[in-house]
């Protein structure tokens, strides 16, 4: 039976920081965990989303690359989807989206995903360009992407939503991710304006942090030597 509160993570954001970019968990491992979710391939190529178990990578071309098995990743969050509708929205910028997706809270203590189904007045996402062994920094390989934007398109936000507490291990507050019914654009979003659409969420009691513990350099590398991990990350996010 599908467990639909638990959200698998494997890697976390921290890892990405100092370049460990390999990919380090295959899509068929991280689809055993859900058929819902984000994350970027190795070398930080292009952004993934997966909705209704198809999973997608945009790369840095703008193409929607449908994914095989043997894709590999650094960092992804998957789960099973049970969503359940609590509104709509209209007219509404990301301020409004997020107080919409907390239920009027100034924060929440759990994790929680949310889908946003509609129109799009503007959706500006980016996709970074794959680098190669021996990887950058996370700062650095950032900046090396490329940005895309769209009015009037119909598609699906995907969010994740972290407690401040969990910052490093993943993004505090909203991770987003989006993807076009037409797949003309998707990836990280960056900016976005919803022209109307339904909001569902979908609440996790549990957390499973999946480590790359067969990955030397990451049972190896020394964290604390590392630039501010949590401000690298607000930052390239």
């Amino acid at each position: 039976m599908k467990n639909t509160n638990v959200l698998y993570q494997h890697g976390t954001l921290a890892l990405l920081v100092p370049g460990l970019l390999t990919g380090t968990l295959t899509l068929k491992e991280l689809m055993a965990h859900g058929d819902t979710g984000i994350g970027t391939g190795e070398g930080l190529n292009g952004e993934v989303v997966i909705v209704d178990g198809k999973p997608y990578q945009f790369d840095s071309f703008g193409k929607a690359n449908l994914l095989k098995d043997d894709f590999t990743l650094p960092f992804a969050n998957s789960h099973f989807a049970d969503y359940q509708k609590i509104g709509t929205l209209s007219d509404a910028d990301s301020a409004a989206f997020e107080n919409a997706s907390l239920e009027g809270k100034p924060n929440c203590n759990t994790f929680f995903s949310i889908l946003v189904k509609g129109t799009f007045s503007y959706m500006k996402t980016r996709a970074v360009v794959k680098s190669t062994k021996p990887f950058d920094t996370l700062a650095a390989t950032a900046k090396k992407q490329s940005i895309f934007e769209a009015h009037d398109v119909k598609g699906t936000l995907l969010s994740y939503y972290s407690p401040k507490l969990f910052h490093g291990a993943a993004v505090a507050g909203f991770h987003n991710h989006f993807i076009a019914d037409d797949l003309s654009i998707g990836g990280h979003i960056l900016d976005f304006q919803i022209k109307q659409g339904t909001l569902e969420k979908q609440v996790f009691d549990t957390l499973e942090q999946h480590f790359p513990v067969n990955n030397a350099e990451f049972m190896e590398h020394d964290f604390d030597k590392d630039e501010d991990i949590a401000s690298a990350i607000s930052k390239a996010e």
